[in-house]
């Protein structure tokens, strides 16, 4: 089952609860900004591709880059999500001197694991090339293979830094800085003409990454460790009302790897198979249904990968606090966090979800006429992340109550779900069949974590500010572009109306209702 902690209930003040919701509205903002722009360099990225290569040159690349981001997160070993739970509980309980010896004790076997990974992938890029047939496909993978390593020693040292809720290294360097490469690499190869270093193009800007990253988290962790008088600089302490009942448990000791690992490695497994759920579509389709189809289904999920960009901006805030709030024992701030977290969620993913689902053929054009097909894939997918958007973060709570046992079952299970989906529809239905796959999986994930806690620390997206959230997203940007659509027809320039219209009105109720959203980043 993994470490986790005994939580019991306690009560802390409102006023505490408010200060943590804003402190991670605060990291939600840096981290969202950075969101948009790397959304915006990933979805350029995806069409500059599928306009500039055949379909078949595109669905090799999807398909290479699949498999470097699965390895990628199976050589991780979880080390990301441990750092920041264990970096978090040390600054609540006031030893952050003990960061740096957990860096080291969490990076040897993710490095060496990486290396691993990578050597494997150069042994075997041949057979997977002979299954797909293109000779390219063995060049692409080898390629990828040298730059694994440092993908996942980005993920770490970024992780740390969220741990001390600085989130600008995260929204710069990975958001902004390594798709701006990959951008600007891509339109070097496409002006030479030559698809061969596309694959190099794709994944060398994570060595300059690994370096910044690691370079910013040296830096937070030494401003963060103990100063000559025996205090700690940016210690939080845990709430002076947090009294405690029951059983005493461990959380004052120190980390040890038994610990760690037992925390990190189900994570890592949870890990893989949740990269599985959101890229092995990819790959599925390429074996069942050919690389034609795999550039199509990837194309058509890339709104799900920009909306996760959202997402992933409210998680990387809120991790920490909530790893804060159950170490300190708060459920009412917990509870308050994920339905307040809910909100923004909704109020930043809805919004492009509903403009794609109304003008899913116009969206799909972006990609090149040959891609027209695809807007069936994309009107499933957006409908799934609609509601695993009102589900909100119930698997990232799960997993920060240590419990990353059930977390792993839960992704396992998500994972078989899309797999067996893919095997049953995918030969037949080809993209569409693997988008209900998806679909499914995604839901899984996200019901089975709200039933596990309910137990612990009951969590319900059913509040104010969540149907706040959910009335006014559908509104502008669901009623509006109906409408539009009824009174002008369709096309590129209706959806450009609807969708500026929507985007005006939308800030401005969010705006105005920012009390009832729980946006509130003073007071």
């Amino acid at each position: 089952m993994g470490a986790h902690t005994v939580v019991v209930h306690v009560t802390t003040s409102a006023h505490g609860s408010d200060t943590g919701v804003r402190r991670v509205l605060r990291g939600g903002v840096v981290n969202m900004a950075g969101a948009v722009v790397g959304a915006a360099l990933n979805l350029a990225l995806i069409i500059a591709i599928t306009r500039a290569f055949s379909q078949e040159t595109a669905g090799l690349l999807f398909f290479a880059t699949s498999v470097f981001l699965i390895l990628a997160a199976m050589a991780n070993l979880g080390a990301p999500d441990g750092l920041v739970y264990f970096i978090a509980r040390m600054r609540v309980f006031g030893r952050p001197g003990g960061v740096p010896a957990l860096l080291r004790l969490a990076m040897g076997p993710a490095v060496a694991t990486s290396l691993v990974s990578a050597a494997l992938l150069l042994v075997f890029a041949r057979p997977l090339a002979e299954a797909l047939g293109p000779e390219e496909a063995a060049t692409y993978l080898r390629l990828l293979a040298v730059f694994l390593p440092f993908a996942v020693l980005t993920d770490s040292a970024l992780a740390a830094t969220r741990a001390h809720h600085d989130m600008t290294a995260t929204a710069l360097v990975d958001k902004v800085g390594r798709p701006s490469a990959q951008l600007a690499l891509v339109g070097l190869i496409v002006l030479s003409g030559s698809g061969g270093l596309l694959a190099l193009a794709w994944a060398g800007p994570y060595l300059p990454a690994a370096v910044l990253a690691w370079f910013w988290a040296g830096r937070i962790i030494r401003r963060s460790a103990p100063v000559p008088d025996g205090t700690f600089s940016e210690a939080p302490a845990v709430p002076d009302d947090a009294t405690t009942h029951g059983p005493p448990d461990r959380r004052t000791h120190p980390v040890t790897p038994a610990v760690f690992w037992a925390f990190a490695l189900p994570r890592a497994l949870g890990g893989v198979a949740q990269m599985g759920v959101q890229r092995g579509g990819v790959v599925m389709v390429a074996l069942l249904n050919g690389l034609t189809g795999a550039a199509v289904f990837t194309a058509a999920t890339r709104i799900m990968v920009v909306g996760q960009f959202g997402t992933q901006a409210v998680l990387n805030a809120a991790q920490p606090r909530f790893a804060e709030l159950l170490a300190s024992r708060d459920h009412a701030g917990v509870r308050s966090l994920y339905q307040a977290g809910t909100a923004w969620l909704v109020c930043l993913t809805w919004p492009l979800y509903l403009s794609a689902l109304v003008f899913a053929p116009e969206v799909m054009r972006l990609f090149g006429a040959e891609y027209a097909a695809g807007a069936t894939v994309l009107v499933v997918v957006c409908a799934g992340q609609l509601v695993a958007s009102v589900l909100g973060m119930g698997d990232l709570v799960l997993t920060m109550t240590g419990r990353t046992g059930l977390n792993l079952a839960n992704n396992l299970l998500s994972l078989l779900v899309n797999l067996g989906l893919c095997v049953l529809l995918a030969p037949s239905y080809g993209a569409p069949g693997a988008a209900v796959a998806l679909v499914a999986a995604v839901l899984v994930r996200k019901v089975l974590p709200l039933w596990q806690l309910r137990s612990l620390v009951a969590l319900h997206p059913v509040s104010r500010p969540v149907l706040v959230a959910v009335g006014g997203a559908s509104l502008w940007f669901g009623a509006v572009p109906l409408l539009a659509g009824a009174v002008v027809g369709g096309g590129l320039p209706t959806l450009v109306l609807a969708v500026s219209v929507g985007a005006l009105g939308h800030l401005a109720s969010v705006w105005w209702l920012r009390d009832h959203l729980e946006l509130r980043l003073r007071g």
